[in-house]
């Protein structure tokens, strides 16, 4: 369970009490306390320089409007009197400004979109004409969402959603002569669960791993008894047509980066087959990370992928038709996400992209490329086990490190590495891109990045190492790796680079402090291992009377 408890702070013209107490009360993590900035004060609060007068430091706000107190030009409209689009969408625009400027004041801004209530028709039969209130509607809010698009921390959430899950009961009009409330409590609550799916994926909490099972999950009918050929999957038949469907929006997922695994009880070599050979899977064994297909116990099958592909816990959500199997990983594996999954294989597919714990706040080259990257890393791992000592091994992978200095074109990657790194960080510090532009470009600190990539692929940007200077001495405050490619002597390759860099300084000494964390004692052995002297209080030290040596394995490009 996530213990971190948000601070939010609700801007609305609103009565949007009932937002802050389902984001307080609901029990789905992370924890939110929400304060409400002065009831229908928009406008004086956003131009506000500080914010902590409603709540004391609030990580995030959510500015939810209606369109009409934004434009009052679209307020004429409401009246049926004529105004121009262009006079509203410059509203907007000086409506985006504002917002704009909360960006340096806040690590995350929510702003919903626009909704009109199911029984203003407008127009009628004209309303998606020129002049209409639905055609204009949906112009402001493209308007709001390219205007706020320029920004990384301001995140524009879909109201129309929120309001459809509601169904007929989205609005009433009686809430708003009574107590100012446009919307029903099931908009609020599908507000909430987005705002919260919003949150843990800005803290690098999103889920990376989906793994599944196998019969009457990925496809009907149990193979090892009907053969690969007589599985429901496919073809002219309803439950077949489902299953496909859901496969191919599994493999829809692995281009947004999330990574698919196998764990099934089942015979390795019957299931393996029918997923070569079915001419309906929409799934290849290309498109898995990982698998364990064998009669063990689930629980223990995905501890061991898991482990393998070097994540954690906290990044899977399993996916099996039997309640039994999910019973069992949900007890066993608290950490794990477990979703009920419906009966009715029909819905298998709308199951899945209805999950919120896949939300991430940006979506790097790497991320897209991830799941080719897992399959280069299985080639790379089948190599190991046919040379012999690991520095042959690593000789074969002709690997090459790219640094780069810290730039527009990397920065969103690169916060995206620091804030989503527990293993090898040295510091565990979490910086908004902002925030590290800034800090990078004081003339005191250096910042580098680091690509990687071997005769498999290019697993991209996957280091960052940073040097502030403090008089003679260097301190290392960043030293982060992704997983992928531990254990490669990639570290050795960037703490030589920090070193080299010190000492055409002039400094003296470089040291690295480490921070514990309950996940990053991979980054602590390393150190201990390193060369660098410690002096017993997580403190590890070079004098630069002498150079580090780079690891000859290692070919390095600027």
């Amino acid at each position: 369970m996530d213990r971190l408890t948000y601070k939010g702070l609700l801007i609305s013209d609103f009565n949007i009490s009932n937002l802050a107490g389902f984001l307080h009360n609901e029990g789905e993590a992370p924890p939110v306390e929400a304060a409400v900035a002065p009831f229908g004060q928009v406008m004086p609060v956003l131009m506000q320089p500080d914010l902590a007068c409603w709540q004391s430091q609030p990580d995030f706000s959510v500015v939810w409007t209606q369109p009409e107190s934004v434009s009052e030009s679209f307020r004429s409209m409401l009246a049926y009197q004529g105004s121009a689009i262009e006079t509203i969408l410059a509203e907007v625009d000086a409506y985006c400004a504002l917002l704009l400027e909360m960006r340096h004041r806040l690590k995350s801004v929510f702003v919903p979109t626009w909704v009109l209530p199911a029984y203003q028709r407008g127009l009628g039969l004209l309303d998606l004409k020129n002049g209409g209130l639905t055609q204009t509607l949906m112009r402001m809010n493209l308007r709001l969402a390219e205007n706020l698009a320029r920004v990384s921390n301001i995140y524009v959430l879909d109201t129309q959603r929120w309001v459809n899950a509601a169904g007929k009961n989205a609005f009433n009009p009686k809430l708003w002569y009574m107590a100012k409330i446009p919307f029903s409590n099931e908009v609020f609550i599908e507000a909430t669960r987005d705002i919260k799916s919003a949150l843990s994926g800005i803290s690098g909490r999103a889920r990376k791993l989906i793994i599944l099972d196998l019969d009457d999950t990925l496809w009907g009918g149990i193979v090892g008894d009907v053969g690969w050929e007589n599985i429901r999957l496919g073809g002219h038949d309803h439950l077949g047509e489902a299953y496909a469907d859901f496969q191919t929006a599994l493999k829809a997922l692995t281009r947004r980066g999330i990574l698919l695994g196998i764990v099934s009880k089942n015979e390795e070599t019957i299931a393996l087959e029918a997923i070569q050979r079915h001419p309906e899977m929409a799934l290849r064994l290309e498109d898995f990370a990982g698998w364990k297909i064998n009669w063990q116990d689930k629980a223990q099958n995905i501890v061991d992928l898991v482990s393998e592909l070097n994540l954690g816990l906290q990044s899977v959500v399993f996916i099996d038709d039997n309640p039994i199997e999910r019973a069992r990983v949900r007890e066993a594996l608290p950490e794990v996400l477990v979703p009920e999954w419906p009966p009715d294989k029909m819905l298998y597919k709308s199951a899945l992209l209805s999950l919120r714990c896949f939300d991430t706040p940006f979506m790097s080259q790497e991320d897209l490329a991830k799941a080719g990257m897992y399959v280069s890393e299985r080639q790379r791992q089948g190599l190991k086990n046919v040379v012999g000592s690991l520095d042959e091994w690593l000789k074969s992978l002709n690997l090459v490190v790219t640094r780069e200095a810290l730039n527009e074109t990397n920065l969103s990657r690169t916060a995206q590495l620091l804030n989503k790194t527990n293993q090898m960080n040295l510091t565990t510090r979490r910086m908004t891109e902002a925030e590290l532009a800034d800090w990078a470009g004081q003339e005191n600190h250096r910042l580098w990045t680091f690509r990687v990539s071997d005769r498999f692929g290019d697993t991209g940007l996957t280091g960052i190492a940073s040097l502030e200077i403090e008089g003679t001495a260097g301190r290392i405050v960043d030293f982060v790796l992704s997983c992928r490619v531990m254990g490669r002597k990639v570290e050795e390759m960037m703490l030589a680079t920090v070193i080299h860099h010190a000492r055409a300084l002039g400094l003296t000494e470089v040291y690295a402090r480490y921070i514990p964390t309950p996940k990053n004692k991979p980054c602590l052995s390393f150190f201990e291992q390193s060369g660098m002297a410690a002096n017993g209080d997580n403190i590890f030290i070079w004098q630069l009377d002498r150079s580090y040596p780079t690891p000859p394995q290692i070919a390095l490009s600027e």
